[in-house]
């Protein structure tokens, strides 16, 4: 507690600079904007800077070339950046995670006129609509956006390398490309489903709750090195985001919740749609809606802890999308296990020793 109280008068002095975090604003960043609007990071000994952040593509570049010092990031950014699939390698480490859940596939209006209620009769029209290619957003090849929008998409029975195209896009641009029919569905986090719905331009066809319940979204992505240099400053980050996830799951706070969401000033959309996934019910279009028990899970069943059977989860997926091989399974599963970890004090000598090592492993790897 001693060097957590240093950190706090010299950091909230001026004398040291604070920890930058990048953050994208989807309704799963409402840790991070609780802790600043309750004052946490101050109270456990940290001084925080947010930066809100266009995409995914921006959140791992600015982290891989230390422009952001720690990021909100979807979960399968770990082990891409550790085995170096998704640019030069990078010994990330992911201690802590936002939350479960949070996501939902969405199509277009045009789909439901067409008469397609789920993948099965989205089948059907692929099929007799042999004069186009139907298009689907998802955030990053290795986001669980993209794993459950391909698993929605087989389980009806459709071939997602040949019946459609499956394209990468930033959460902000899902709704105003459906609209301009540049894309026909998507999968991404909220407030983008309910915001298409809002405006009449598509409907829910499934939630990530329904489709792999317990998944891992978003983590705390930071680098060894990093955590080697600021160890007490990262414990200090944890316990505030913590006690911030606790606060964001209790559903007494929830209303509470989305008025902090709507006044940051990060979201163009209304706290009344905020409120659709955090409060409820969730409207799903067309006269239909469902309960929100689970659709956002911020602390409950142990999802702070980076447990092994999420990151197995995660592992399972790249395999089974093809980022990875089965040969790569091993040494996948041991960067995994240095990467998806709860014990962010690694010393600096360990830290500075393994960056060089572990790189060039994994672009061995990588090239396998």
């Amino acid at each position: 507690m001693k060097q957590l109280s240093t950190v706090s008068k010299s950091t909230l002095a001026g004398v040291v600079k604070p920890v930058r975090i990048g953050f994208i604003p989807l309704v799963d960043c409402a840790p991070l904007l609780v802790a600043r609007k309750m004052d946490l990071f101050r109270k456990h000994g940290v001084h925080v800077e947010l930066s809100c952040e266009v995409g995914w593509a921006t959140i791992r570049e600015k982290l891989l070339y230390g422009q952001l010092d720690a990021v909100h990031a979807i979960a399968g950014l770990a082990l891409a950046m550790r085995l170096g699939i998704s640019g030069p390698p990078c010994p990330v480490v992911a201690p802590f995670v936002f939350n479960l859940h949070g996501n939902a596939i969405t199509l277009s209006r045009d789909l439901w006129n067409r008469g397609v209620r789920d993948a099965a009769s989205l089948k059907k029209l692929i099929r007799s609509a042999f004069s186009r290619r139907f298009t689907f957003g998802m955030v990053s090849r290795y986001s669980s956006h993209n794993f459950l929008l391909r698993q929605w998409l087989q389980a009806g029975g459709i071939d997602i390398e040949k019946d459609v195209r499956i394209v990468a896009l930033p959460p902000t641009q899902m709704a105003s490309s459906l609209a301009a029919g540049l894309i026909d569905g998507y999968c991404v986090g909220e407030p983008w489903n309910s915001y298409a719905v809002e405006q009449g331009i598509g409907w829910i066809a499934a939630t990530s709750e329904q489709l792999a319940p317990g998944h891992p979204e978003k983590v705390l992505l930071t680098t060894e090195r990093f955590v080697g240099a600021h160890a007490g400053e990262s414990q200090a980050i944890i316990n505030a985001l913590k006690e911030a996830c606790e606060f964001c799951d209790a559903r007494e706070n929830r209303p509470e919740v989305a008025h902090v969401l709507a006044d940051s000033g990060y979201f163009s959309g209304s706290e009344k749609i905020l409120k659709r996934s955090l409060v409820g019910p969730l409207d799903l279009g067309f006269d239909k809606s469902v309960a929100v028990t689970d659709f956002h899970i911020f602390h409950r069943r142990d999802t702070n802890s980076p447990v092994s059977e999420r990151g197995r989860w995660l592992l399972d997926q790249f395999i089974a999308h093809g980022l990875l091989t089965t040969s790569q399974y091993t040494e996948a599963a041991t960067a995994l296990r240095e990467a998806w970890t709860a014990e962010p004090q690694l010393p600096k000598a360990k830290a500075a020793a393994n960056t060089n090592a572990k790189s060039n492993k994994r672009s061995t790897l990588v090239q396998a």
